[in-house]
């Protein structure tokens, strides 16, 4: 018999088969890995729409010994580009808030802790824009124009303070997305300066405020103002998958 009858068309096969196989689990695999998203920077939507922040509950200032409270405070759009989102890509910023312009708010009925003072409160864009600044993942800040804000009592004491007396000034808030979303204010620094007679705390140079804001959207009553994340996506790549345990890569040709 010849010993190439031993080692036939089907062994040849199989040992073909065997090299490949071994060939298959030696040498790595390179898988396709997806293009990687992150998100970074900040995002307010719906690009566009306007929107109203109306008071949800009382609002509260504290000036040394008088507290001030009112029942009402609202912005709301009008004309312009005031309480609107703006358009994209204005609505998106990759290191840095996007900023909204909005119409001066509006307080009423407020009353004092003192009997016999009563307490107005006007406020004005005379000397530039109330803004709010929103920043995915850090507190929201309201920016009040120079002497933007001026509360007055009367009756028993006239004293007039002023908010940001000599320039603008911004004090921070708190934004929840929801339905609607939410901008609250928890004992809030905002500068001041007191003016009146003598009983009048005018060494006082820091006020507080305590509120919270309900902000709806006016172009679409059924959607949210919301602030999020802008994803970022990273391009395509290969990644070798890792070699099977009990393989060594191979040195050169074999022997």
């Amino acid at each position: 018999m010849r010993v190439t009858d031993k080692l036939g068309v089907p062994a040849v096969r199989g040992l073909a088969l065997g090299v490949s196989a071994a060939f298959a689990v030696a040498l790595p695999a390179v898988a396709e890995a997806g293009p990687a998203v992150l998100t970074t920077g900040t995002t307010v939507g719906p690009a566009g729409h306007r929107f109203a922040a109306s008071s949800e509950g009382d609002i509260v200032f504290e000036a040394g010994p008088v507290t001030v409270t009112c029942a009402r405070s609202a912005s709301v759009p009008t004309t312009g580009r005031l309480n609107q989102v703006p358009a994209k890509p204005g609505n998106s910023s990759a290191d840095g808030p996007v900023v909204l312009n909005i119409n001066p708010p509006a307080f009423e009925s407020c009353t004092t802790n003192a009997p016999g003072l009563k307490a107005s409160i006007t406020t004005n864009a005379d000397h530039g824009s109330w803004q709010v600044a929103l920043r995915n993942g850090a507190p929201a800040r309201l920016i009040i124009p120079a002497q933007g804000f001026v509360l007055k009592t009367s009756g028993l004491l006239k004293c007039k303070a002023t908010a940001a007396p000599s320039a603008a000034a911004g004090t921070e808030a708190a934004w929840t997305n929801g339905t609607p979303s939410s901008l609250s204010f928890a004992g809030a620094n905002i500068p001041v300066k007191i003016e009146g007679g003598f009983f009048c705390p005018t060494s006082v140079n820091t006020a507080t405020i305590t509120a919270n804001y309900k902000v709806t959207d006016s172009t679409d009553p059924a959607s949210s103002i919301t602030v999020s994340g802008t994803p970022q996506h990273c391009p395509l790549r290969r990644a070798a998958a890792p070699a099977v345990p009990g393989t060594a890569p191979s040195h050169g040709r074999g022997r």
